[in-house]
């Protein structure tokens, strides 16, 4: 007998778009402040938790993904702010580097602020195996580099230096966390994002796409999926 590939779907806070998309949806038991769900198909399952803002949080949610069910990769949906004109409302990109940009050690460290001990340079990587994979699936995706940290970006003028200083294209609380996880478990992890707030908006513009953008995003990253659960998990 064939074992069902178990996948892991994480998502901060886009709990409207996981309730609206899956028909089948069972809720299952979760740690406090965290929503579990699982959705059985016919060759794989789908564990879903909702983890709450934050890269702690996100970590947090990847890990109990890992020790709890055992999946066999990570995929993240959500919303993000853009950096630039071109990162308008509704769009969606494909995360292909990733960099915590709140982390500095450089005051004792022979680090750049944003590097990671541990790693040689400021970006973080999702599996290259199931970026191609998403990329061959949904083509026009746009690929983009988020820059992640512990801070709603709420202004243009701050949204501009984070772009400048870490060549960013979108920028989230959860995807630095969700990476560094997925690595410390040795799971493969996929990041795709939808634009909520484009350069110029704030918070009332995050909250005026956020449900649209969110299952926009969960639609492509369920089609995604089908197909990453057909590959091999050498990833």
């Amino acid at each position: 007998m064939t074992c069902k590939k178990r996948m892991g779907l994480i998502a901060a806070i886009e709990l409207d778009a996981i309730l609206e998309h899956y028909e089948n949806l069972k809720e299952i038991d979760a740690p406090p402040g965290f929503k579990v769900f699982l959705v059985e198909r016919d060759t794989y399952d789908i564990y879903i938790i909702r983890s709450g803002m934050g890269l702690v949080a996100a970590s947090c949610g990847v890990q109990y993904l890992a020790a709890k069910y055992d999946v066999s990769c990570i995929i993240n949906f959500g919303v993000v702010g853009g950096l630039s004109e071109d990162m308008k409302k509704q769009k969606i990109c494909l995360v292909d580097r990733v960099v915590h940009y709140k982390y500095d050690c450089s005051e004792f460290m022979d680090l750049e602020v944003g590097q990671v001990d541990g790693h040689d340079s400021i970006y973080l990587k999702p599996s290259e195996k199931l970026v191609e994979i998403a990329g061959s699936v949904m083509e026009g995706l746009s690929l983009a580099t988020c820059c992640s940290g512990d801070k709603f970006v709420a202004t243009e003028e701050e949204k501009k230096l984070i772009r400048d200083k870490f060549d960013g294209d979108i920028c989230d609380m959860e995807s630095a966390g969700i990476v560094l996880a997925s690595e410390a478990n040795g799971i493969p992890c996929l990041l795709l994002k939808a634009v909520s707030d484009g350069l110029a908006d704030g918070a009332e513009g995050f909250y005026a796409e956020l449900q649209s953008a969110s299952l926009k995003c969960l639609i492509a990253a369920d089609t995604i999926m089908e197909q990453v659960a057909k590959m091999d998990d050498t990833m």
